[in-house]
């Protein structure tokens, strides 16, 4: 775990840097687009973060795989490098089309075809679904596998670049989840594999933790510089990628013997975790594509009515919003993470925190409809009678009367 948080460090530490002077070369030559009308900034801002944000994980690599004769535990990622270099590889790819797409607005079937090739590059390495751990179930043949995979990752991607809406939103919200999943990943691989505790999937969550905080000063609010769909596409493939490592890859006598729950739950809590970190990013995905098809729409047609846009609307401000939705994931992820580590911690404590945070989340939430009900129904009944004060002299007169 020392080794794998220096490796975060390292990572935030080049992101930062790197950051700092993409933002500065981009103010140079004005390498940002025009205001659209969906955006919640007003002011022109660069959206290059995700180049930063990648180059980042790109140094991260190299140097993991450099220092890896110096720690033989970190060797074993790169025994076989292919699937460290499709990951990089399909990383390149959509970094490309982000860029493009941020400068000069691609149309969404090209993105879309983009999104596949790249998924399928991750997937041809060899990150892939080999197996549900449900019931035994396994993905018959390579083919299903990879198409499996690139379905799981493309949604994935396109449920991170749909909340790309608010400064540090998609940053915080990936750092939640993945600090969430490192830890479930760590704890797994100690358990499964008591002689090493590295794995593809902890080491690549551990660097994406690290691009994500040092990219994340610049994108708070008052952001600094957008991540575009460049980052928010990287960030999506990386997580999916990080998931499908670890989903699936252990039969169902090791998870009972692992995660220490009845038969129904360790074969359903490596799929729901995965799915639960992301909870919010898929609800609003979901909505988009249902609203936006209803209305006899592409389902990837911008508009502004994503969840983000929603809680503006409803009285929020940028910051409160944000905060929401880091809330939201943070509830639902830990929650699932406390249920995987029973029985050290009580079934009951897990679900009262779940139930607790969700209550305190919804009451927060709808708090600004509150206020403006209580808004309503004072303007409704009217304005109130002024009550002025009597001059001094005609209560004098008023006493003097009242005593004749």
């Amino acid at each position: 775990m020392t080794l794998l948080a220096l490796l975060g460090l390292f990572t935030a530490l080049v992101t930062f840097g790197l950051s700092w002077l993409v933002y500065r070369l981009a103010l140079r030559f004005k390498l940002y687009p025009a205001i659209r009308e969906r955006d919640v900034h007003t002011k022109p801002t660069p959206r290059l973060g995700g180049v930063a944000m990648f180059l980042g994980v790109l140094i991260a690599f190299g140097a993991a795989w450099q220092f890896a004769g110096h720690f033989q535990l970190l060797q074993v990622i790169f025994d076989d490098p292919k699937p460290v270099l499709g990951i990089l590889g399909g990383s390149l790819l959509i970094v490309v089309i982000g860029v493009v797409d941020d400068l000069i607005d691609l149309d969404w079937m090209t993105k879309l075809a983009g999104q596949f090739v790249a998924a399928g590059l991750v997937a041809w390495s060899g990150v892939q679904i080999l197996s549900l751990p449900i019931g035994g179930l396994t993905v018959w043949s390579p083919l299903t596998s990879v198409i499996l995979t690139v379905i799981v990752m493309v949604l994935t991607m396109n449920a991170i670049n749909f909340i790309d809406g608010l400064d540090g939103l998609v940053v915080g919200v990936a750092l939640i989840a993945n600090c969430v999943f490192l830890i479930y990943t760590y704890s797994i691989t100690v358990r499964t594999s008591p002689l090493n505790y590295f794995s593809l999937a902890s080491v690549l969550t551990a660097i994406l933790i690290g691009a994500c905080v040092g990219f994340l000063p610049l994108n708070w609010h008052p952001a600094k510089m957008f991540m575009g769909d460049a980052g928010a596409l990287l960030i999506g493939l990386l997580m999916s990628a990080s998931a499908v490592a670890v989903t699936g890859q252990f039969d169902e006598s090791t998870l009972q013997n692992v995660v220490g729950r009845t038969h129904l739950v360790s074969a359903f809590l490596p799929i729901v975790l995965p799915l639960a970190v992301l909870i919010v990013p898929f609800l609003d995905f979901g909505l988009a594509v249902v609203r936006r098809m209803n209305a006899g729409r592409s389902p990837f047609a911008a508009d502004r009515k994503h969840l983000h846009h929603r809680l503006l609307d409803m009285g929020h401000s940028h910051f409160h919003a944000v905060l929401i939705f880091y809330a939201w994931t943070a509830v639902i992820s830990v929650g699932m993470l406390l249920f995987s580590f029973s029985p050290y911690v009580p079934v009951w404590v897990a679900l009262a925190f779940v139930v607790v945070g969700l209550a305190v989340c919804t009451i927060v939430t709808l708090a600004p409809l509150g206020r403006r009900r209580a808004t309503l129904a004072a303007e409704a009944a009217g304005p109130r009678p002024v009550l002025r004060p009597v001059p001094r002299s005609d209560q004098k007169n008023t006493a003097h009367k009242e005593a004749s």
